[in-house]
């Protein structure tokens, strides 16, 4: 970290305001305060940990390794923090996400209970500033989104939804107390990373669960299990290493890739190198070969080992069809990581409802009507996702130089300057924002670099008495068209995914992560500071 810096501001403006205190907004503050600078927090949720807050849907746990999908800035926290299982469970993310807020004293920079609706800069003063929906409101130089990639639910467009009499629930809105589903007849929507997560345990409570799939997933197995004190001895003793590697990675996590070619390889090795890796589970197999996401006949040989799987486990043949993904590249939705989803589907109590084939006519108010018949029902839950990474910025009121609202700027899709900044709107940070490897990646490990990164800069202005930074539009044009050309040589773009907006009707089509790598773009931002900020303004 920088040294400390001291900001000389007006009474009332505080140096940084932050929206947002999941993993983005607690490391923002204890960093903005390890430089010296005042800054202030608003938050929606009555507390802190963002996703992980409103993520509580039954099953619902990070797809990154527990041991991986956390802080590495501070040694003593990596040494002292046990976690309990490969794969931890939302209960326990939530608490080390207070944990960390209670070990740093973060919650007197917080303002919970606020919902941000606009953020309007003013060229004079060369200030934002915020309003809240409760009529709060707060000035300060710099105004840094840490709003999320998925934080805004996605309601499904199906006719009749309002009149169902039953209850509702929505898997980023889950009640805080749970829900008794034992004995009701079930139905859900979304067959994505929620919805795998928490049908096999709906299925366990529910009479009936019937789950209406639209669009069939890759998932592949957790094999999670409980963290043996030896086995997270040996990753503390090893904590600098692992984060060394994982940093010199694409996706910010050590998948053991193999840089070789799949198509180098028979397809018997081919086949037991899939093999081997989808017994150690997770993403691991995504590592098997270096061009599983931008060769066709690559990606097709791992997408049919990965069906094959599916019709080993699933004992009705017609079931299993339905429940095989072929209308989309392997990988190219981020994969779903599950604990006995296609083992649901044995149940007796389970039915698949194929939308493809006897598409939803309406909600009606005791259940669903698809072309083929009604499917009576006592409540419903909705796994249908996010309006993922502008949703969030969507729904404030942002104004840059001369007024101009951000939203008028991404009308045609979001621009940005390495997903960090976007022109005219100086003194704007964005993090994790489109244009950056994202949710491409192990997002703590996103975060970081996008916190220090961030943080740097804005050090880097006040040292040199700076009034405003701000992404000039040649830097942005350029880099947008990099990241387009970066998506264009995958297979990416080849699916319908909230990667490109296509989950959410009306939204401009762009593949909105940045497809090269967390490896190599933070070498690219590093490259950027070092020559003064290229690409930027600074005033």
């Amino acid at each position: 970290m920088s040294g400390t810096v001291r900001s000389r501001v007006d009474s009332g403006v505080v140096d940084v305001a932050v929206v947002g205190a999941g993993f983005a907004g607690l490391y923002l503050l204890h960093r903005l305060r390890g430089l010296g600078l005042s800054a202030r927090c608003f938050e929606t949720a009555p507390d802190v940990g963002g996703t992980w807050y409103w993520n509580r849907y039954p099953g619902a746990r990070c797809d990154v390794r527990s041991v991986d999908y956390s802080y590495s800035f501070d040694e003593g926290l990596q040494q002292d923090w046990d976690w309990s299982e490969r794969y931890s469970a939302q209960p326990e993310v939530l608490s080390y996400l207070r944990h960390v807020a209670e070990r740093f004293d973060l919650r007197r920079s917080i303002t919970f209970r606020t919902r941000i609706v606009a953020a309007h800069y003013d060229e004079e003063s060369a200030t934002w500033t915020l309003h809240g929906e409760d009529g709060e409101r707060a000035r300060a130089r710099f105004c840094v989104m840490a709003t999320g990639c998925l934080s805004v639910p996605k309601r499904p467009e199906i006719p009749g939804l309002g009149s169902f009499v039953g209850a509702v629930y929505h898997s980023a809105r889950w009640p805080e107390m749970g829900v008794d589903l034992a004995g009701r007849r079930v139905g859900v929507f979304g067959t994505g990373a929620s919805g795998v997560q928490m049908i096999p345990l709906l299925a366990e409570q529910a009479s009936r669960l019937t789950v209406f799939q639209r669009t069939p997933a890759f998932s592949l197995p957790a094999r999670n299990h409980r963290l043996e004190p030896e086995e997270l001895a040996a990753v503390k003793r090893d904590y600098a290493e692992r984060r060394r590697v994982a940093r010199t990675t694409p996706s910010g996590m050590d998948l053991d890739s193999n840089p070789a070619s799949a198509l180098e390889v028979g397809p018997a090795r081919r086949r037991a190198e899939f093999a081997r890796r989808w017994e150690i589970g997770g993403f691991s197999l995504l590592g098997a070969y270096a061009d599983l996401l931008s060769d066709e006949r690559a990606n097709g040989a791992v997408a049919e080992f990965v069906r094959e799987r599916i019709r080993e486990t699933v004992k009705d043949p017609d079931v299993a069809e339905r429940l095989c993904p072929t209308q989309y590249p392997f990988g190219t939705k981020r994969p779903c990581v599950d604990t006995g989803y296609y083992d649901t589907f044995n149940r007796d109590n389970v039915r698949l409802v194929d939308l493809r084939e006897t598409p939803v006519e309406a909600v009606t108010t005791t259940g669903v009507r698809t072309t083929a018949e009604h499917h009576d029902l006592d409540c419903l839950v909705l796994a249908t996702g996010f309006d993922a990474m502008t949703g969030a910025l969507g729904r404030i009121d942002v104004r840059g130089r001369g007024g101009e609202p951000l939203a008028a700027r991404w009308a045609a899709g979001p621009r940005t300057y390495l997903g960090l900044a976007t022109a005219g709107f100086p003194n704007l940070f964005l993090i994790t924002g489109p244009g950056s490897p994202s949710v491409l990646t192990n997002m703590v490990a996103s975060i970081e670099q996008h916190v220090e990164w961030t943080t740097d800069c804005i050090a880097h202005v006040l040292a040199r008495g700076g009034r405003s930074v701000e992404a000039t539009e040649r830097a942005q044009d350029e880099w947008v068209a990099h990241a387009d050309a970066v998506a264009a040589r995958t297979l990416y773009p080849r699916a319908d995914s909230w990667y490109t907006g296509a989950n959410v009707p009306g939204k401009p089509r762009r593949f909105l992560p940045y497809a090269g790598g967390l490896a190599d773009y933070a070498q690219t931002c590093a490259a950027v500071a070092a020559d003064g900020y290229r690409g930027f303004r600074l005033a």
